[in-house]
């Protein structure tokens, strides 16, 4: 079988690729992530699903590669990991009640074959949170490298009133469905 890397040091999306039974490798991808001057959050994160696979399969041209980006969409504008407590509990109070849409680029790539490539949103909509329960939740989880200040595989999904998504896993940061999909046309035997 064709060797299968994953372009992302991601520990989530590791553990996710895992579920699949696949062997596989992992490279950092070496990608300026820096969105380009007006791009949608949503051509930004299919941009550097591309870029980051595109990034590894030039450097491994024998493996299909897969690269995947997530960006979050808050008021039209992308927002990021919050970096530390302050931020997290900044972005959940400006959340609170509000919808937010994470956009998850997926892309599978062979060097010199064409890309198979998707986007999956996710919609979130938060319930009205206290700041006691924002402390509490992020004292408890510390989300601190999550886009969006929240873990949903977690206790981040008492946060929420409702998420509208195809694949639940996507807002973990790996859209598996997909995946799978994409690695089937690919060659890979996955049931």
């Amino acid at each position: 079988m064709t060797p299968l890397i994953l372009a992302s040091t991601s520990r989530y999306r590791r553990e996710l690729l895992g579920r699949l039974g696949l062997a596989f490798d992992v490279a950092r991808p070496d990608t300026d992530e820096t969105p380009q001057p007006g791009e949608a959050p949503s051509k930004l994160a299919w941009r550097l699903a591309e870029a980051k696979a595109a990034a590894v399969a030039a450097q491994r041209p024998d493996a299909w590669v897969i690269g995947s980006d997530q960006v979050a969409e808050f008021d039209g504008l992308p927002i990021g990991k919050p970096g530390g407590r302050d931020g997290a509990i900044a972005q959940l109070g400006a959340m609170s009640g509000r919808e937010v849409r994470f956009c998850t680029g997926l892309c599978v790539l062979r060097h010199e074959h064409a890309a198979l490539s998707e986007l999956d949103v996710t919609t979130v909509r938060f319930r009205e949170l206290s700041a006691a329960e924002i402390e509490r939740y992020v004292d408890a989880e510390q989300p601190y490298d999550c886009a969006g200040s929240f873990k949903s595989e977690g206790l981040g999904i008492a946060l929420f009133e409702a998420v509208e998504s195809r694949d639940p896993t996507a807002l973990i940061g790996l859209p598996l469905i997909a995946t799978a999909r994409l690695l089937r046309r690919a060659g890979y035997a996955l049931p």
